[in-house]
């Protein structure tokens, strides 16, 4: 196994993976992924629709059998041990899996009850979880009435009843606002500060930037990056020129004039008329900017910076957002 997470002397990680497989019929999923990672961190993983990031998740959380590789998940064995796994993990889907006509204390004390905590223990712990999510008093409210922020909370609460090595985390924040995304976010950066493991997949870029020690960018089932996100960033190897148009109505000409000089595709915002492309060295950019105002193209504004990781996503995958569609597996 090869990974700069992993060095000789450190701790076993919390996840080791080694070509990971899983097919769907013609369709390969995920094709031989390797990944590790250490304990205690927060870990992303970033990919375009359909790149296999939930199957490779529901593989490493049992829910999804390999067609091969190996991995072992807190030091158990993936398929040898799927008991001993699970034992030592949790998981929070994309949706809530909460029953909405009881109370968000209702649902933790059945949970826990489920674990096999006698009454009083399920009480106390119910109420602690309460408190430490922040829900202590919406405690005797009906889920259906809580905000999705709120269901959220409950949702990653119930998951952790029993405090996990590892958590598995699927697109924790899709949907909330960004009030609620960072009240997430908090709760998420105290459970790996408490030692608990954590991998997610978010549809957020900003998420894994905010959030993750390392992430790992996978397209059509392969892993093609992995890093810090500054790793990934530099490893583009150039900075990104982004041109602001006076004139909306030049957009398309002053793209192909762009992708003419500098030999890569623009990216265009989707708020205005502003254009980012891959710059080699500022000399390159300069000679941009001299052919779009030799060309009439008046300009609004214009930068070169550091790239954005949205940007370093689109150089490596070709696509905008990572955002994913949920991957259901064939036989379901």
């Amino acid at each position: 196994m090869t990974s700069d997470a992993y060095r000789e002397g450190a701790p076993e990680p919390a996840i080791v993976a080694e070509g990971l497989i899983k097919r769907f019929g013609d369709v390969t999923a995920v094709a031989g992924i390797d990944l590790v990672v250490p304990r205690g961190m927060i870990f992303a993983i970033l990919g375009p629709n359909g790149a296999g990031k939930t199957t490779l998740m529901r593989m490493l959380a049992t829910l999804t059998v390999p067609d091969g590789g190996a991995a072992t998940v807190m030091g158990h064995d993936l398929t040898a041990a799927p008991d001993a796994v699970r034992s030592s993990i949790a998981m929070t889907g994309q949706f809530a899996s909460l029953d909405e006509d009881l109370t968000g204390r209702e649902n933790l004390i059945l949970i826990a009850r489920l674990w096999g905590f006698k009454g009083r223990a399920a009480r106390e712990r119910g109420d602690e979880l309460l408190a430490a999510f922040d829900l202590s008093d919406a405690a005797t409210k009906q889920v259906k009435d809580y905000s999705g922020g709120m269901r959220r909370r409950l949702d990653i609460a119930a998951s952790l009843i029993v405090t996990p090595g590892v958590l598995f985390l699927d697109e924790p924040t899709t949907g909330l606002d960004p009030k609620a995304r960072q009240g997430v976010w908090r709760m998420i950066r105290g459970l790996a500060d408490s030692g608990v493991t954590i991998l997610l997949t978010t549809q957020y870029l900003e998420e894994a930037d905010q959030l993750a020690s390392r992430i790992a960018v996978i397209d059509h089932g392969r892993k093609i990056a992995e890093g810090t996100s500054r790793e990934l960033k530099a490893a583009t190897g150039s900075g990104f020129l982004h041109v602001a148009l006076a004139d909306p109505a030049h957009l398309d000409r002053a793209a192909a004039v762009l992708e003419a000089q500098l030999q890569s595709s623009v990216q265009r915002s989707t708020e205005g008329a502003t254009l980012s492309i891959i710059a080699k060295s500022p000399e390159a950019a300069n000679a941009a900017l001299a052919t779009l105002i030799a060309e009439g193209i008046a300009l609004a504004d214009f930068s070169m910076g550091q790239p954005t990781l949205d940007e370093v996503f689109f150089a490596l995958t070709g696509e905008r957002t990572a955002t994913d569609m949920p991957e259901r597996e064939a036989a379901e």
